[in-house]
């Protein structure tokens, strides 16, 4: 049985950050805000054109004014929770900017070390129409955004899933994965804690169990075990 010692803060101390993933929209990050902000939490759900611009412009203009608004609300501490290319785009805001009361980040199913299926698609067309730019920077080479970013040096929880609902999109690992991204590639140096959990990557963000081991990294620095 895991240990969920989860503790309510006074309302709007402390806010988290919710950074949707590649092809999604906020939407799909709205059962975590909604059950963050019942333990008190201020949520930021943002919004940013996955599939328009490469990460780095997507970071700078979606977690600056994520940021600003935490910041003009006078919240004690910003966490962030992050699903996917989330994960890339809050990794290279921290790399680049400073958050003065940046508190913890969980990351869901993250490609910290590249997908293969980049590699594998990457140069098909059809490729790029739905993914976009940013899409093509998560290859597993060592010259690939997620691997040139190095060691997080911020207080980092990663969540892997190892469950797929895309069979074909799985053959194309050499090892367990989550439909999108190895379970070993979600690793990254310098984090805190490491977890792996029974769910695909379309719906590890919906998962109360994933929802309540993101908030226990956030109060406690680690997953329940």
């Amino acid at each position: 049985m895991k240990d969920f010692t989860l503790t309510t803060i006074e309302k709007d101390s402390e806010a988290i950050v919710l950074l949707h993933g590649l092809k999604r929209t906020f939407h799909s990050m709205d059962k975590a805000g909604r059950v963050l902000a019942g333990y008190g939490y201020k949520i930021v759900n943002a919004s940013y054109p996955s599939t328009q611009q490469k990460a780095e412009t997507l970071a700078l203009q979606c977690i600056g004014q994520a940021v600003k608004e935490c910041e003009a609300a006078e919240v004690k501490r910003i966490h962030f929770l992050t699903h996917s290319l989330g994960g890339i785009l809050i990794r290279y805001y921290l790399s680049v900017e400073a958050v003065d009361k940046l508190g913890r980040v969980v990351m869901l199913a993250p490609p910290n070390r590249g997908s293969e299926i980049v590699d594998k698609l990457g140069n098909w067309r059809l490729f790029y129409l739905l993914n976009g730019p940013a899409g093509l920077q998560l290859g597993t080479d060592q010259d690939s955004l997620p691997n040139r970013l190095g060691t997080v040096n911020f207080e980092a929880g990663v969540i892997a899933g190892n469950k797929t609902i895309n069979p074909f999109l799985s053959l194309l690992f050499p090892e367990a994965n989550d439909g999108k991204v190895a379970v070993s590639r979600t690793q990254v140096d310098g984090m805190r804690d490491f977890i792996v959990l029974p769910y695909s990557h379309t719906f590890i963000m919906r998962s109360d169990q994933v929802i309540r081991q993101a908030l226990h990294f956030i109060q406690q620095g680690r997953f329940a075990q």
